[in-house]
């Protein structure tokens, strides 16, 4: 049974995150997705020995393009006029550079669809920004809102904004390859991956236009929603004093049902019978609250905690690290999510990966191949993509066009 996408040719000259999530996500769902890489960009994030683009670039096939050679270009072109989707995350304008980009290629191959996921968009006095994850979340606001009042410089510690950008770039070119299914016509795509980041504001957004208030950090606590208690609390069970070991439980009261559930979990204490605590107004207002909550949380482990509060209707959930996310999950156990890559990796062995999180039941995802070196592929791709002969392969790897 063949998955969804199969059929589907995606060329990916993207890098780093947002654009290779795009593509792993095409490429678990069936499609030819091909890594254009060359020995000179294979450094960093795009080493193809580093875990990073182990991670990212799972079930692609590896093609080697020295694109600073010319003799490189008219290949490059080939393959674009016989793709069915384009990728890149460069800088406004390198494919315009180099010949392939759309306004070109769809001359020649009218249904090709192509995306551009650059940080800010092709145009506006921003769009040559060179970006990453931390401006972007910096100037989308993401940076302030999600810190905690006095450290508005916390912010998010990982490539959010970037998984995001990924999803809504697949997003994007699942619309339009179903557009061209009714049109016959492809068309180009823009993604800034600012404006991404920026519609994740909406609310604080809402709040100021129509408020006129200015969002301010509230780390835990809800900007908008009156629930009380809202946070994470300690508890007993780390095995040595120090900070990273330290156990914690997320638990979120967003009724005043809920509220009262958690009283009995805890045993009923008196000081939450505390008239202040009868609403959800009154609990959120009460500085000592969390305190509080601290003093059982402390007396239990997370795990404990967390059963308890789920069997009475509580939503809680141990605050897991990566060593509880592979070895002591037991729903990560129970559906494989995490697993080993069948395929050793030449060079780093066995590696991991998470699965699709999608689970479709008449076409299953269920093929995860090892990431590919540099250039693995080159016959390969070559021959089914543009019929050319080894022979032919092997005179562009001497000449280092395919490189």
């Amino acid at each position: 049974m063949t998955r969804p996408l199969e059929g589907i040719k995606v060329l990916d000259f993207s890098h780093v995150l947002a654009g290779p999530f795009a593509t792993r996500t095409f490429a678990d769902m069936g499609a030819d997705v091909v890594r254009v890489n060359s020995a000179e960009r294979a450094t960093g994030a795009n080493d193809p020995q580093s875990t990073y683009y182990v991670m990212w670039n799972r079930n692609k096939r590896s093609l080697a393009l020295d694109m600073a050679n010319p003799e490189a270009r008219p290949i490059c072109r080939q393959l674009c006029d016989t793709a069915d989707v384009v990728i890149d995350n460069f800088s406004v304008g390198v494919l315009d550079r180099w010949g392939v980009g759309y306004d070109e290629v769809s001359k020649t191959n009218p249904g090709v669809v192509y995306i551009e996921m650059s940080g800010m968009g092709d145009n506006g006095p921003w769009s040559n920004f060179v970006t990453y994850a931390p401006t972007i979340h910096a100037l989308a606001g993401l940076t302030h809102l999600t810190g905690v009042p006095g450290r508005e410089d916390i912010g998010i510690g990982f490539s959010y904004n970037d998984h995001q950008a990924g999803l809504h770039g697949a997003t994007a070119v699942l619309a339009a390859l179903e557009a061209r299914r009714r049109t016959g016509r492809g068309q180009r795509i823009d993604v800034s991956q600012f404006e991404v980041g920026v519609n994740f504001a909406g609310p604080s957004l809402l709040d100021f236009f129509e408020n006129g208030t200015a969002a301010r950090p509230s780390g835990n606590r809800l900007p908008y929603d009156e629930a009380a208690p809202h946070g994470c609390f300690p508890c007993a069970g780390a095995q040595t004093s120090e900070p990273v070991d330290e156990r914690w439980l997320a638990i979120a009261c967003m009724t005043d049902a809920q509220w009262t559930a958690l009283k009995g979990v805890m045993g009923n204490p008196a000081w939450a019978e505390d008239a202040r605590y009868t609403t959800a107004a009154g609990r959120r207002a009460a500085s000592e609250l969390d305190e509080q909550v601290s003093t059982w949380t402390r007396t239990t482990t997370a795990e404990a905690a967390m059963a308890a509060c789920q069997a009475a209707g509580v939503p809680a959930g141990v605050v897991q690290n990566s060593e509880d996310l592979v070895d002591r999950d037991p729903q990560n156990q129970h559906t494989g999510f995490l697993h080993a890559i069948a395929e050793q990796h030449p060079v780093l062995g066995q590696t991991y990966a998470d699965k699709l999180p999608i689970h479709f039941e008449k076409t299953p995802c269920d093929v995860y191949e090892r990431s590919h070196l540099l250039g693995e592929d080159n016959a390969a791709v070559l021959d089914e993509w543009l019929g050319m002969t080894p022979d032919a392969v092997g005179d562009l790897e001497d000449q280092q066009v395919l490189n």
